[in-house]
């Protein structure tokens, strides 16, 4: 949710603007990133059916998810499930949700600096693979890439500093819009839908069942340090482990005040799901770009004027996230409450893509008809 802040000067301070910045900036980069894998995969399968002198169209990344109708219906519920796990147990489970939270920032962290790492390492090292037994096969830029990423977070184990948690977090982000996909408006529309409901229960509704916001609880309260813990499992001493912070866990997004006296947070479900709706989005505006070229450019429907033609999916979409996170954050200072960001999300991303893949005639095709990026020349699209 989006979280108020303490004193309200402004509707609109220098933490939400890093918010909406940040978010804006991790929604990009993560969708390119998935497209770009998509072009990657295009250019392994034709390599391999070049070799083995046959093509499978069908054939996909295995580490890619396509979420599909029921899976969009039932995440809200196994999304419902844990925040009640989380609200009724944390003490009992906060060590190993934070260890395992703490692995998955860690290789996500990786992905994030992956691309910058292979731009370092390719003038003075070849792209060839190490190889470590069985754990696998690896380049020099994915060895740096892990090592940057364990460090930091060891780092954030042993101090808490939100910025390091706010690194995790992003890293978590771009992974999670990158490896996961979108097939169809008609997913996309279920799956935040779905979400919407989830968001407005747990942070209006939650407290009138269990005398407390569910959702700003979970997501506010820390865990204790697994140093910590493991010190007095082991009787290392008084002072062995003991000076270590509590850690807030990477499920947010918080930056301070100018002044110091708040913190602002956006938890990075408020990022993710718009940012798949975004990536799919941009994998359908490449789509279109090429079956156009393919076409010699034939021309959209005669009712739609050609400057509308040329407004992009990715920017109307990425324009409504915008306004709907400036609207959320705008309610959350009056209210002095927090808001469910999905609530002004999802409409103002919705709804003008619908609209606009009405007015333009690819309403039908996007809603049901999963898509297949056709192999091309032109690896970019203009943004």
């Amino acid at each position: 949710p989006s979280s108020p802040n303490s004193r309200a000067y402004s509707l609109v301070d220098s933490s939400q603007v890093s918010t909406f910045l940040i978010s804006i900036l991790l929604i990009v980069y993560g969708s390119f990133r998935s497209l770009n894998m998509d072009f990657e995969n295009q250019d392994k399968e034709k390599d391999n059916s070049s070799a083995a002198g046959s093509f499978n169209g069908n054939s996909t990344n295995n580490s890619i998810q396509t979420i599909d109708s029921t899976q969009a219906l039932f995440l809200p519920i196994g999304a419902s499930v844990s925040l009640l796990v989380m609200f009724f147990f944390f003490d009992s489970v906060q060590v190993v949700f934070t260890i395992c939270t703490a692995v998955l920032a860690t290789i996500a962290f990786a992905f994030l600096l992956l691309p910058m790492c292979q731009y370092l390492t390719r003038p003075c090292s070849p792209q060839n693979k190490i190889s470590f037994g069985c754990c696998g096969r690896f380049t020099a830029a994915e060895l740096l890439s892990f090592s940057l990423s364990v460090m930091l977070v060891l780092i954030w184990v042993l101090t808490g500093h939100w910025l390091l948690m706010d690194a995790l977090a992003m890293g978590l982000c771009v992974a999670m819009i990158a490896f996961v996909r979108l097939p169809s408006l008609k997913v996309s529309c279920l799956l935040l839908s779905g979400l919407l409901i989830y968001d407005v229960f747990w942070v209006f509704f939650s407290a009138y069942i269990f005398n407390s916001n569910v959702m700003v609880k979970v997501a506010t309260q820390p865990a204790d340090n697994p140093l910590d813990v493991l010190s007095r499992k082991l009787h290392l001493g008084p002072n062995v482990g003991r000076d270590v912070p509590r850690l807030s866990l990477p499920g947010k997004l918080v930056f301070p005040s100018s002044t110091g006296s708040h913190f602002s947070m956006l938890g990075i479900g408020d990022i993710v799901m718009p940012g798949l709706l975004l990536c799919f989005v941009l994998r359908y505006d490449n789509y279109k770009k090429q079956a156009n070229s393919d076409s010699c450019g034939a021309p959209g429907p005669g009712n739609i004027s050609g400057r509308m033609q040329k407004v992009s999916y990715f920017h109307c979409t990425l324009i409504g996230y915008f306004v709907g996170l400036l609207t959320a954050t705008v309610a959350s200072r009056i209210h002095r409450a927090a808001q469910p960001a999905l609530l002004y999300l999802v409409p103002f991303t919705l709804l003008p893509l619908l609209t606009m893949a009405y007015l333009k005639g690819d309403l039908r095709r996007m809603w049901s008809e999963p898509f297949h990026s056709k192999s091309s020349s032109s690896r970019f699209l203009e943004v």
